[in-house]
């Protein structure tokens, strides 16, 4: 499909993408780069792609496909490093969870008539990080957001759609302004929740604490999961996609708040409603095949 694949990053997403790449047969040379020497070691020790480059230059030379699976707010040093190394032709792209900032970014930073950018967010992941928590099943039947900037060159946007499905993802185009305004309820609140309600928990005194941890329930467990999450990686996607998620936590905000006038009157019929709506949602996404309906979401433990 490709000669040459260069990925920037090696880390849960990065490395994942490497496996895949091998996996499907989808280029002849698969190069990967990482600012850090010692996962560089990790992934030639997997074994996960043929080449490994330190030299961010060189590692994206005469590559017809760059992938960047960095922290959004390394993009323009990437993108500085790399556009006078980059072929003409060369499709460039990312796997970041908001769009609209990083875009206009890169727009700048490249040339337009001879590097093709395409961004797209694979709707995937897992709490951990490093190329020894990746796998080639990450994207198996899960979305992956295309958001073209530049829809005029269909022939490499179908080539990225097709990079994709072949990967195991479903794809779906979108503009990025709709991408980063889905993402922020779907994505981006949930995780500022779950953030926040372990750093409450956090700051309870020391032996409340202890009893919080040690009688978790399944709620507070699965809080704490997100919540272990990259920091840098979600520090980055809260500032590039400020706007979408205030808008989105005042929506959030102004439901709170009519709960808990209704838990103060204590409106019994008001509750089971909304209780019952929520519920509903749950079916839907099982039914829409984005979790399986098993007791404790199919975990042993």
């Amino acid at each position: 499909m490709f000669k040459k694949i260069t990925i920037i990053g090696m880390g849960l997403i990065g490395s994942s993408l490497a496996r895949a790449i091998k996996k499907k047969k989808l280029c002849k040379n698969l190069v990967a780069h990482d600012l850090s020497s010692s996962v560089l070691k990790k992934v030639k020790k997997l074994k996960i792609c043929n080449e490994i480059e330190l030299n961010i230059k060189k590692s994206v030379f005469n590559s017809d496909l760059v992938i960047i699976c960095t922290p959004l707010s390394s993009y323009k040093q990437i993108i500085l490093n790399i556009r006078n190394n980059l072929k003409k032709g060369c499709i460039l792209t990312d796997v970041g969870s908001a769009k609209v900032a990083v875009s206009q970014i890169v727009k700048k930073l490249i040339n337009k008539k001879e590097i093709i950018w395409i961004p797209a967010h694979p709707i995937a992941g897992t709490e951990n990080s490093g190329p020894e928590h990746g796998f080639a099943e990450l994207f198996k039947n899960r979305w992956c957001i295309v958001t073209p900037i530049n829809k005029s060159n269909q022939k490499s946007l179908k080539k990225i759609i097709n990079f994709w499905k072949k990967i195991g993802s479903r794809t779906q185009c979108m503009k990025a302004e709709h991408h980063d305004k889905v993402m922020a309820i779907t994505s981006h609140i949930p995780h500022l929740i779950a953030f926040n309600i372990v750093g409450t928990a956090a700051n309870l005194e020391n032996d409340t604490k202890s009893e919080v941890i040690k009688y978790s329930a399944s709620g507070f467990r699965d809080f704490t999961r997100i919540a272990s999450s990259d920091p840098t990686m979600w520090r980055d996607i809260v500032m590039n996609n400020s706007k979408q998620i205030l808008n989105m936590l005042n929506k959030f905000n102004y439901d709170l708040n009519k709960l808990k006038k209704t838990i103060i009157n204590k409106d019994k019929n008001k509750l089971f409603k909304l209780f019952s709506k929520t519920g509903k949602v749950r079916k839907e996404i099982i039914k829409a095949g984005q979790d399986i309906n098993l007791p404790n979401f199919g975990r042993k433990n």
